[in-house]
């Protein structure tokens, strides 16, 4: 059977969510993907000009606009295999040439953007906390890459932010007052109600009345915390113009306004804290690519019954917490080594967590 067919009969078998890892040139075998077929990509493609991998490739172009122009020809593939619910994530990192660090993370993304119709719905920071070895006296220390998540349809995507919120603290009852999960009692709020020189007194009823009925919301368990905001106290979140900011609106009609937090906790942030996989013990690949990184996109961007692909496979990574959360998904690799090394990973898991001896054919 060849490799379209093969794609196409594990995109079928909804049954089997062992991966599916594939040696090839990432160009190639994304075109013998059906259109929107995946759920979600998640990749680290080589780095241009850092390291030789092994099976040359993608990352040994002689310019790094080489280097923007292919792998853009590889994200125009993925846009197309995508499914309007989907998403994209993309960790790259940058490379420095004559003292000049070329951007091209950034450069990558806004063509994509620009040529693609590809949409940014965020640009995460990954601090790693430690880069590799720097004997530069004139800069800093380089210890944070990009990670792009990028949709096809801003109104489409699928997004499961329940599957990745932090448990939300408790509110408590102390000296028989209400306490928030952050420890707001509304004593200060009531305070500055009175004691406002700015609202009226027909605004000030409204605000004691509805920070009352907010207080027990917060003694039935409904919200967990808030903040309110008042006119001449605190200021409008995100600006202080009607025209820019509902927000604004609400606290000039009324002179006040709330915000209430999740139950069910926050989100995480755009920064993630991430320190690399150690390598020590790898005797042939050395990318730096830990799991938790592919732990928030695949909870929050693929349906459990989705298919997660990654076109640079390398070390497995990808497939294997696709795995570990019960999703299907297709990695793709140049080097027969890497895909080799994917299956051990996995194989060693399985094995370890349910005893099955055999998973992939080793032949």
């Amino acid at each position: 059977m060849d490799e379209q067919g093969n794609i196409i009969d594990y995109l079928e078998d909804l049954e089997k969510k062992d991966p599916l890892l594939l040696h090839g040139d990432s160009l190639e075998l994304l075109k013998s993907i059906p259109d929107e077929s995946i759920d979600c990509v998640i990749t680290s493609p080589p780095y241009w000009g850092h390291r030789q991998y092994s099976g040359s490739g993608i990352g040994q172009e002689k310019s790094y606009e080489e280097f923007v122009l292919n792998l853009t020809k590889i994200t125009k593939e993925i846009h197309r295999v995508l499914k309007s619910s989907g998403s994209f994530w993309l960790n790259l990192g940058d490379t420095y040439r004559s003292k000049k660090l070329l951007g091209i993370p950034w450069r990558v993304a806004i063509r994509m953007m620009d040529e693609q119709n590809w949409v940014l719905r965020n640009s995460v920071i990954w601090n790693k906390h430690k880069g590799g070895l720097d004997s530069s006296k004139d800069k800093l220390r380089n210890v944070h890459e990009n990670i792009f998540h990028f949709v096809k349809d801003e109104k489409k995507y699928f997004y499961d932010g329940t599957s990745i919120r932090s448990n939300a603290r408790k509110t408590i009852v102390k000296n028989g007052s209400v306490i928030s999960a952050t420890g707001v009692s509304g004593v200060r709020y009531k305070r500055q109600i009175e004691l406002s020189t700015i609202l009226t007194d027909e605004e000030k009823v409204n605000a004691f009345s509805a920070l009352n009925e907010v207080l027990d919301r917060i003694r039935n368990n409904e919200i967990a915390d808030f903040r309110m905001i008042i006119r001449g106290q605190q200021r409008a979140t995100h600006s202080e113009s009607e025209s820019v900011s509902g927000r604004a609106k609400e606290l000039n009609k009324k002179g006040f306004y709330f915000l209430f937090y999740h139950p069910d906790g926050t989100l995480p942030g755009d920064v993630w804290e991430i320190i690399p996989e150690d390598t020590q013990k790898r005797k042939d690949h050395y990318a730096v690519y830990p799991e938790d990184v592919c732990k928030i996109p695949i909870l929050a961007t693929c349906p459990l019954d989705g298919i997660v692909l990654d076109p640079f496979s390398g070390s497995g990574t990808t497939a294997l917490v696709a795995f570990k959360h019960n999703r299907k998904s297709i990695g793709i690799d140049l080097s027969t080594d890497y895909i080799e090394f994917s299956k051990d990973r996995i194989y060693e898991y399985r094995y370890e967590n349910s005893g099955v001896l055999q998973f992939f054919d080793k032949e």
